[in-house]
C-alpha cells in the first residue's frame, strides 16, 4: 500500500504565500513516495490538531504542518498522545519559525523547504508536555514571554518579526518581579524571578544564543530562570546573550538541564505560561520532557553535531566490533589466492 501524506496548512500564513505554491508542494511529497492532499486550516478552535489526530487515527504515515510556530504546535498536539504517531514535516510561513530554524529548513520559501523530504533525513525530536497540553519549542511564564500572544495576528502578518522587537520594547518598562516555587530533577527554586522558560531548541524568539548548548533529543529542557527584574541588568543580560551566549554562567540568572520542572506561583502571584507562542494556561503546571517522542524531517547535514544527541554506548560498541571484524576479512585480491 502506498504512504499517505496530508498537509495541513494555514492559508492565512506567510502573505497566503503557501496557498500559491500549494500545487507544487503537493507534487514535491508525491515525488517523496506519499499520496499526497491537503487540508486548509480553518477559524474554528484546533482546527490544525483535530484534523491531525483524525487523519493518524486513519493511518496516514505523514502529517506536514504548513504555517506558522501555532500551526505547528496544533499539529503536535493532535498527534503527541497516540500511541502510533506518524511522521511529521515543517514547511515555515510564520513569523519567527523557530522550530524550523533549528531544524534548519528554508523559511522563506515554502517549496524549498518542502524539498526537505526529499533528503530523506528524519530526527526523533523531544518535545515538552505541560498538562495535558504539548509544545515543541518554548514553554515560559513572566512579563515578557508574553509578547508573542499580545502581537495582534494581522501585525505579525505586516511586519513580521520588527512586530515582536516593537512589542518587546513595549513590554520591558513593565516587568514586574512574580514570587514562584520551581523544583526541578531534585533541586528548587523559591523566590523572586521575572521570567523563567524550558527551551526544546537552540532557537528562541529568533535568537539562537539564549540557549547556545541545546541538544534536540537528549531528553532534556534547558531551564533558564531570570532573578532580577531590573531594567537595566536585564538589558545587560541581553547584551551577554547577544555576544556569544555568555550569559549562562551570569548569576543573575539559572541555567540548567533538566527532565522535569514544576513551577507554582507563591503568595498573591499570577504566572500566565506561554506554550510555542500561545497562552497556555496558569501555573501551577507541570512540565515533562517526553524524550525523541515524534520523528521529524530535518536538514540533518547543516545541524551542528552537538544539537543531535550522540549514540547510545551500547550502539556505539556494537558499531566497534562490527568494524573490526570487517578489518579482518581478507580483502578481494587476497580472497582469490
Amino acid at each position: 500500500m502506498r504512504k499517505r501524506a496530508r498537509v495541513i496548512y494555514n492559508p492565512s500564513s506567510g502573505r497566503e504565500a503557501l496557498k500559491k505554491d500549494m500545487i507544487d508542494i503537493l507534487g514535491v511529497f508525491e515525488q517523496a513516495g506519499y499520496e499526497t492532499s491537503a487540508f486548509a486550516t480553518t477559524p474554528a478552535p484546533n482546527s490544525a490538531r483535530d484534523e491531525a489526530e483524525r487523519v493518524s487515527r486513519e493511518g496516514f504515515d505523514l502529517v506536514v504542518a504548513a504555517g506558522g510556530d501555532g500551526t505547528i504546535n496544533e499539529v503536535v498536539n493532535g498527534i503527541a498522545g497516540l500511541k502510533k504517531r506518524p511522521k511529521m514535516a515543517i514547511i515555515p510561513a510564520g513569523t519567527t519559525n523557530d522550530y524550523a530554524r533549528a531544524l534548519r529548513i528554508p523559511r522563506e520559501d515554502p517549496l524549498a523547504a518542502a524539498k526537505v523530504v526529499l533528503k530523506d533525513q528524519t530526527i526523533k525530536m523531544d518535545i515538552g508536555m505541560a498538562g495535558k497540553k504539548y509544545f515543541v519549542n518554548i514553554a515560559g511564564g513572566g512579563r515578557l514571554t508574553e509578547l508573542t500572544y499580545e502581537v495582534p495576528s494581522n501585525l505579525k502578518t505586516l511586519f513580521g518579526y520588527l512586530a515582536y522587537l516593537v512589542k518587546g520594547a513595549e513590554l520591558l518598562p513593565r516587568i514586574r518581579p512574580f514570587k514562584v516555587d520551581l523544583k526541578y530533577d531534585g533541586e528548587e527554586y523559591d523566590g523572586k524571578a521575572s521570567m523563567f522558560f524550558l527551551a526544546l531548541t537552540n532557537s528562541v524568539g529568533g535568537f539562537e544564543q539564549i540557549v547556545p548548548d541545546a541538544s534536540l533529543n537528549d531528553g532534556k529542557f534547558t531551564m533558564i530562570i531570570v532573578k532580577t527584574s531590573n531594567l537595566a541588568e536585564i538589558l545587560h543580560l541581553l547584551t551577554l546573550v547577544l555576544n556569544g551566549g555568555k550569559h549562562i554562567n551570569d548569576p543573575r540568572i539559572i541555567y540548567r538541564k533538566v527532565r522535569k520542572v514544576e513551577a507554582k506561583p507563591k503568595g498573591n502571584s499570577k504566572i500566565m505560561i506561554n506554550l510555542d507562542g500561545e497562552y497556555g494556561g496558569d501555573a501551577p503546571m507541570t512540565f515533562v520532557n517526553l524524550k525523541q517522542h515524534i520523528e521529524t524531517y530535518a536538514n540533518l547535514d547543516d545541524i551542528p553535531d552537538a544539537a543531535v544527541e550522540a549514540e547510545t554506548p551500547e550502539v556505539l560498541e556494537a558499531e566497534r566490533k562490527f568494524l573490526a571484524g570487517v578489518s579482518k576479512l581478507p580483502t578481494p585480491s587476497e580472497a582469490k589466492k
